[in-house]
């Protein structure tokens, strides 16, 4: 329940703090007083947007204070734990509004944001006013409003959460399947690439041994002259160093006769002959490897050359190339696991979309076994309403010859419209179509009696609620809202006097200038006052003695 309202330097609004009450509080005055300025200004403590237009003019910032007392077992709280926000009986919303555009939202004492103000607003406040008419007017709502009647809304949002579910299976499919084709597009030319590179069976290291034999063929003659002139002067010449190195030793062996020191000598000497006579051997036999074979060298250049152009294609060495076909070999694996990916996918969705069409054909069951209590409910509602007479009915359109799972949409299978006929005789016709102001206003409050006792929201606001009607209807609407009143706080703003002499607490909005300024000031009426107020609603253009008996007997 909304206890206390404050605004501050809002549109004309100065300053204004009004204490409503339980039942029905019902707002009147002069056209353009600013009371439906206060219901602007509840709009935005419900998360309705901000803007600086709306601050007074002079002043640097606006503010909108409201404090409301929760029941016992109120959804509110739930939502207050969920924003990690403080909770207990009393809530207290403030919202700043400046024109530098730095706004702010305080929910108990806590920063919060204007999203979790706008979730808090609609278990908070329902305003019902021209707007609402205009909501009532389009038929894709008239589903919602047979949900609310029918405690379906549940259920509703079960199918929707399964539809977006299957939604985002199908986009995953088709994500996939593309996938798949740019996987199937590139698998020939992978096929074709890896092939190439099994083919040539390349191994590492092969490119620099091959290079090596190839470097040894290509100058094989001028290695054959330099390992022939080697061998001779090591062995094989008259004179070489082989034999020189022999008669030196010869030699050192009778010094050494002579001279013991000379023995060391020798012996390292003859060492290094053995040395050079395994290198002159080694020589002869490396001369004897030395191949001279063209055919070989052709072979080796195109060995080589079929490297460079795998090279050329996968990668800058031979490890960068088979690393290259195992990814490629990897690419093919993963595209067979997306077939069968794919395949369960499938399945998935045949499962997902069998699941919504059951639940979405059970919905529409119950709408339909719905519909006709609530046709008969609302014209019951409108016969109190003074529109007795008024057939009503909720017309279900079928989806053409379309198979049932390619109907379903996220609130399930059916398309409804609101038909009416206020007038006996008359053929039904769409609600948008027939249906005048004051009717409209009818079929709302009726709609709002209807809803009353599966609605959680504490308080609703009718603004102007009364618009096309007057006279005895008049009455009967403040009869309406005031038994409507049993199940919550409302906030009547009226000029009727048959409903403002409903209210259980009356206030009176009026527009003064003070110190050269147009302010709104609002005034709980007392016993007098109200009498007044009402008379002149009555079109009293005095309070003559007439006036003040008519107004008391309202009140009475």
């Amino acid at each position: 329940m909304l206890s206390q309202l404050i605004i501050t330097n809002f549109a004309i609004i100065d300053h204004l703090e009004i204490q409503f009450k339980p039942g029905l509080n019902v707002l009147s005055g002069e056209t353009g007083a600013g009371k439906s300025i206060i219901i602007n200004a509840v709009n935005l403590i419900l998360g309705g947007r901000a803007s600086g237009d709306l601050i007074r003019t002079g002043a640097d910032e606006a503010r909108v204070e409201a404090l409301y007392i929760l029941p016992e077992i109120s959804s509110v709280r739930g939502l207050l734990n969920e924003f990690g926000l403080p909770s207990g009986r009393d809530l207290v919303i403030k919202r700043h509004i400046s024109r530098e555009g730095r706004n702010s939202i305080n929910i108990n004492g806590s920063m919060a944001t204007l999203q979790m103000l706008s979730r808090l607003g609609i278990t908070l406040m329902s305003i019902s006013g021209q707007h609402e008419h205009q909501v009532l007017l389009k038929p894709e709502n008239h589903l919602f409003l047979l949900d609310d009647f029918a405690s379906l809304s549940e259920e509703r949002l079960r199918v929707r959460a399964l539809f977006e579910h299957f939604m985002r299976l199908k986009e995953e499919r088709r994500d996939l399947e593309r996938d798949i084709k740019e996987g199937e597009e590139k698998q020939e030319l992978a096929r074709f690439q890896r092939s190439e590179i099994e083919k040539a069976d390349i191994k590492p290291g092969e490119d620099d041994l091959l290079e090596a034999e190839k470097k040894r063929l290509f100058h094989a003659e001028q290695l054959r002259e330099i390992m022939t002139e080697a061998y001779g002067t090591l062995y094989e010449e008259k004179g070489s160093l082989l034999s020189k190195l022999s008669a030196c030793i010869k030699r050192l062996a009778k010094g050494s006769e002579i001279d013991e020191g000379l023995k060391s000598i020798a012996k390292a000497l003859e060492s290094a002959k053995i040395e050079i006579e395994e290198a002159a051997l080694e020589l002869r036999e490396k001369k004897k490897e030395i191949p001279s074979d063209p055919k070989r060298l052709e072979q080796l250049e195109d060995r080589l050359q079929l490297i460079r152009r795998l090279k050329q294609k996968y990668g800058a060495t031979i490890e960068e190339i088979i690393h290259f076909k195992e990814k490629l070999s990897h690419l093919m694996t993963n595209l067979e696991d997306k077939r069968e990916a794919l395949k369960e996918l499938h399945e998935k969705i045949a499962n997902a979309e069998k699941e919504i069409l059951d639940k979405a054909l059970l919905l529409s069951h119950n709408r339909k076994e719905a519909a006709r209590k609530f046709e008969e409910t609302l014209k019951s509602e409108l016969a109190l309403l003074d529109m007795a007479g008024t057939r009503f009915e909720v017309r279900f359109y079928d989806e053409g010859d379309r198979e049932p799972t390619l109907a379903v949409r996220e609130d399930g299978i059916d398309r409804v419209e609101f038909m009416i006929s206020p007038n006996v005789g008359e053929d039904l016709k769409p609600l948008s179509r027939i249906a005048s102001g004051g009717e409209l206003s009818r079929i709302m409050l009726a709609l709002k009696t209807i809803l009353a006792r599966t609605s959680s929201v504490e308080t609703i606001v009718f603004d102007e609620v009364d618009s096309g009607i007057g006279g005895a209807t008049a009455a009967v609407v403040g009869e309406k809202i005031r038994s409507l009143a049993r199940f919550h706080q409302i906030l009547c703003i009226t000029h009727l006097p048959q409903i403002a002499s409903k209210g259980c607490t009356h206030f009176v909005v009026r527009k003064k200038v003070l110190k050269g300024r147009t302010g709104t000031v609002i005034a709980e009426l007392g016993r007098k006052e109200r009498v007044e107020e009402i008379a002149r609603l009555l079109g009293a253009k005095t309070l003559s003695r007439k006036a003040i008996a008519h107004a008391k007997e309202m009140l009475s």
